[in-house]
């Protein structure tokens, strides 16, 4: 019988083979770096086989051949991930691939919900929501490509948390592979039921390490009938707080985002990103991203917006704004702050940190981990941006101008210790929506040892107690 240790039996791969037909198991060299690549490049995946099941029951069949021969497996959607885990990290691993499952199986008008396979790609559940007059309100810059498979275990945040929460909180119903290859046929649409434990949670946010998520059932909301998107330009931290203030008092559950930009990540987006400009003719040192919604009318959201902005500006804390005047505008408003992250690659390395604090901490963290970063790499350019109505703060941090780029990136760990030990002091976290994958896996090992710790290794244990689901992902066994 195979082991997790040795290399896998060519008259094994066969079998595996098999399951989905040799039309949908790829080589390596097949494979290349479609499945095998990142988007930050810092793993790169090895693998034995790459598996493309057609159905939920040809999942269930790998994983159950899995189970038999102790084969290690690991799970991929879109593979668009941050932390590394979607890649498979050696030849005895199999890489399953889960795009083909891509349907959406069942809208439901009434109850507002909809049933999609896990493959189904984020904009693809936008749009057959829209064309029901409804919509789903999970959005990430990579929801061209990212499946919501992947969105679920990663209980991935996106610029809707603020309003309507993270994936685990859009999601009533989950349909999954667990490891011994048995399936869990929880696609309930009930909004209320208490019996017994949730596996649903258990399987959100596991990243693929106690089973692989085939579909789910997702809440649905009415499509606003308002929307208006608006920049504001800031002089201080303090004052972006201060502004989020005002509008949630005037808005209160309309007031749909609020991200936040430093100028020197505006004009990294504005330098490298076609078609895109200024919002306000003079720069600032801060700006605040907002959008307001209202089921009842474009009037009621204008009009909100504008309460919002005239409040601001008359307690002296906006320094100039401006309100999108059309859809197309609304979207390029969008579009500079979705591609804030990846305008910061044509500028060298950046060391990323995805990390959450108390909202009202974040003016005095900005300050402390800038001064930090700083001192240990004087020229840093720290990029911090993000969610700040539900405190999530992507703090990159770009090498400085001129800088050897292998050099700085070979600091990843001192930086990231850095800006983590600051996390620490305000009791936040190091992990707000990326997950944990193998990038960050020995910190959450660090971090939570102890009680908790030892519960997460117990249900691990439990449910895969061969460890072949996505191992050394998460939990360390």
């Amino acid at each position: 019988m195979n082991t997790i240790t040795d290399v896998i039996e060519p008259g094994l791969l066969q079998r595996f083979t098999e399951i989905v037909g040799g039309a949908n198991a790829l080589r390596p060299e097949e494979a290349g770096e479609r499945y095998l690549s990142e988007p930050r490049d810092l793993f790169h995946g090895r693998t034995a086989l790459v598996l493309r099941p057609g159905s939920v029951e040809e999942v269930a069949r790998i994983v159950a051949l899995a189970a038999e021969s102790r084969t290690p497996i690991v799970p991929q959607g879109g593979n668009t991930g941050l932390v590394g885990g979607q890649q498979p990290r050696s030849t005895r691993e199999i890489l399953v691939n889960l795009s083909r499952l891509d349907k959406i199986r069942e809208i439901d008008r009434a109850g507002r919900t909809m049933t999609v396979d896990a493959g189904a790609v984020l904009q693809t559940i936008h749009e057959a929501a829209e064309a029901e007059g409804m919509f789903f309100p999970l959005s990430l810059g990579s929801k061209g490509s990212c499946q919501i498979g992947g969105n679920l275990s990663s209980n991935a945040g996106g610029t809707g948390a603020l309003a309507y929460g993270t994936a685990r909180d859009l999601c009533l119903g989950i349909e999954a592979v667990l490891p011994d290859g048995s399936m869990l046929n929880g696609l309930r649409r009930l909004k209320k039921d208490n019996r017994g434990y949730d596996l649903r949670h258990l399987l959100i946010g596991a990243e693929g390490t106690l089973g692989i998520i085939t579909g789910a059932v997702l809440k649905l909301f009415p499509a606003p009938a308002g929307r208006e998107v608006a920049y504001a330009g800031l002089r201080s931290a303090e004052d972006m707080l201060a502004l989020l203030a005002i509008a949630e008092r005037h808005a209160g559950m309309h007031l749909t985002a609020f991200e936040f930009l430093p100028r020197i990540g505006m004009e990294m987006t504005l330098k490298h990103t076609d078609g895109v400009r200024d919002p306000m003719a003079d720069p600032h040192d801060w700006y605040v991203l907002l959008e307001v919604t209202s089921h009842r009318s474009v009037e009621e959201a204008s009009e909100t917006m504008e309460a919002v902005l005239t409040k601001a500006f008359e307690a002296g804390i906006v320094e100039d704004a401006a309100i999108a005047q059309s859809r197309r505008q609304a979207d390029d408003f969008w579009r500079m702050r979705e591609e804030m992250s990846w305008a910061q690659k044509p500028e060298g390395g950046s060391i990323k940190h995805d990390v959450s604090v108390p909202v009202a901490s974040i003016p005095q963290f900005l300050a402390e981990a800038g001064e930090a970063v700083l001192s240990a790499v004087p020229g840093a350019r720290p990029v911090p941006f993000g969610h700040l109505g539900d405190g999530n703060i992507h703090y990159n941090v770009s090498q400085p101008i001129g800088a050897d780029k292998p050099e700085f990136l070979a600091r990843y760990d001192e930086v990231n210790d850095l800006v983590h030990a600051v996390v620490r002091r305000f009791d936040g976290s190091f992990s707000a929506e990326h997950g944990i994958g193998v990038l960050k896996a020995d910190e959450l090992a660090r971090t939570k040892a102890g009680p908790e710790y030892e519960a997460m290794r117990a249900i691990k244990r439990a449910l895969d107690p061969y460890e072949i689901m996505n191992p050394g992902k998460v939990i360390k066994i």
